[in-house]
């Protein structure tokens, strides 16, 4: 596979290594994402079990690896009164646990995957156990904006950071979610003008030190990536990523990179050496 290289660190704030699709090959994915210069990957946990999925890497690998635990929406009809209590096994062992924020949780109302009302007290339990851990939640919201937004306006006060992840709207929506305090996580959706026209007048708007990178691998594969592997996108390909958002931006590559990794250093607290971008320049 073609690799796609950047000499400058950065983060991967959400990535899907529990994935089935990364079991056959996972140790060369860490492998080409450290060539690519992507020092920290988060592990999304989206489910109870892909939650301690998640957990399990993190912790074979935590020099590199760290992992959020939560319900996604889709997965929202699986919630029950034991839930939280098994999320909040998974996070409160800290600094032992690997977790590092709640989610993914939220709304989504595109696919109605879990009845709404269901996902909406999955969504507010989540932030509560945020706000009782005293961590960040990495939040997901499509087609459900209103609903999403009363609900983090309640709880947000108690809450240690938001960040919207794969953030795709145009600057009306991003500013509400500024309002509130919130950071935004930019996908490879950056990449398609096509249809990311509302993400691309958007990021400007977004301050240095509330835009975070991610790949939502194996999902969203930014275009630019090797013809080989268009199929599932990987780590790897987040330079890729951060080559878009300083173009629609105007900014150097090494000045968003910089930025991002200081924000998702201090967001995620994450342990990132001075030569990682962690530290002030």
């Amino acid at each position: 596979m073609t690799e796609v290289r950047t000499v400058l660190p950065l983060v991967d704030i959400g990535v899907n290594l529990a994935h089935r699709r990364f079991a056959p090959d996972l140790p060369a994915v860490l492998e080409r994402a450290a060539a690519a210069g992507v020092v920290h990957l988060v592990v999304t946990g989206t489910s109870l079990a892909g939650s301690r999925a998640a957990v399990s890497l993190a912790r074979a690998h935590p020099d590199r690896l760290t992992a959020t635990a939560g319900i996604h929406p889709h997965s929202a009809a699986e919630f029950d009164e034991g839930s939280i209590s098994a999320l909040r096994d998974l996070a409160a062992t800290a600094p032992v646990s690997p977790v590092v924020a709640i989610g993914e949780c939220g709304l989504d109302y595109d696919r109605d995957f879990s009845p709404r009302p269901i996902q909406r007290t999955c969504f507010a339990a989540q932030l509560a156990l945020a706000a009782e851990l005293d961590r960040p939640v990495f939040l997901h919201q499509r087609a459900a904006h209103e609903d999403f937004v009363a609900i983090l306006r309640e709880y947000r006060p108690a809450l240690r950071g938001a960040v919207v992840h794969c953030f795709t709207e145009g600057p009306a929506i991003l500013e509400s979610y500024l309002e509130l305090d919130c950071h935004i996580g930019i996908t490879g959706w950056v990449t398609d003008e096509r249809r990311g026209h509302a993400l691309r007048e958007s990021a400007p708007r977004i301050p240095r030190d509330r835009l975070m990178l991610e790949t939502d691998a194996p999902f969203l594969t930014p275009r630019g990536a090797p013809v080989d592997a268009r199929r599932r996108n990987e780590p790897a390909f987040l330079p890729l990523v951060l080559r878009a958002v300083a173009e629609v931006t105007q900014r150097s590559p090494e000045t968003v990179a910089a930025a991002a990794t200081r924000t998702a250093a201090r967001f995620f607290g994450l342990e990132l050496s001075a030569e990682d971008g962690a530290e002030e320049g």
